[in-house]
């Protein structure tokens, strides 16, 4: 793992969009197109608009969530919607965007197919996650049933219901440790303890470690 610290959050975003948007023009010099799977929640929207100004050739760039909730676009909790209004603009609105969500299929019926459209977008070229104070990244979360099955998944994609909360698709551990290279994105006191937390713990306890060996971690006050 390589740790980056900034002095502040605007910083590390600038820096950090930079970054990306390097990686991914150097994928493009020798590939038809990059993968490029990004988070929800509001963390990386700062990113998302420093990216979206990149000269790139967005048209060849594929953008996926790394995990989504099982509703509609519409939903304020969509990822889909974040990705869309914070980081397909600008630029980047030439981008293809690869959906999770069907519209009239539950979760679980519509994986076959979602494998089978995403298989060429494996492996992963840039992979952004994200980590909770609980150690999860993208939706495999300490302690749900699913979690031993995500982990180790042929397939690229899983439905999984954790408690309490609403369906949603995750990236699975094979998919997201072998992408080529991986930034994890937190801010905060809170969870840089939990990053060094999850240094001493097994990958069901901090699903984070799937990626840490090889990620580069952003971290700003």
């Amino acid at each position: 793992m390589k740790l980056q610290e900034y002095p502040d959050r605007d910083m590390m975003m600038i820096d950090l969009a930079q970054t990306l948007a390097g990686e991914l023009n150097t994928c493009l010099m020798t590939h038809d197109h990059a993968s490029f799977a990004v988070p929800g929640g509001t963390t990386p929207g700062p990113v998302f608009d420093a990216l979206c100004a990149a000269d790139l050739d967005w048209a060849r760039v594929h953008v996926m969530p790394t995990d989504e909730r099982w509703v509609d676009e519409t939903s304020e909790r969509s990822n889909a919607r974040l990705i869309k209004s914070r980081l397909l603009t600008n630029r980047a609105k030439d981008a293809v965007f690869v959906p999770f969500f069907q519209e009239g299929l539950e979760a679980e019926d519509a994986m076959h197919g979602l494998s089978g459209r995403l298989d060429a977008e494996f492996p992963i070229s840039v992979l952004l996650l994200g980590m909770g104070a609980d150690m999860h990244t993208a939706s495999l979360f300490p302690g749900a049933a699913e979690l031993p099955r995500a982990l180790s998944a042929a397939a690229p994609v899983m439905a999984i219901r954790p408690e309490g909360q609403e369906t949603r698709v995750t990236l699975t551990g094979p998919a997201l440790s072998g992408a080529m290279s991986t930034h994890v994105l937190i801010s905060g006191d809170e969870k840089r303890e939990a990053l060094e937390r999850a240094q001493g713990l097994g990958v069901e306890d901090a699903p984070i470690n799937l990626v840490l060996g090889n990620a580069t971690v952003h971290w700003a006050p």
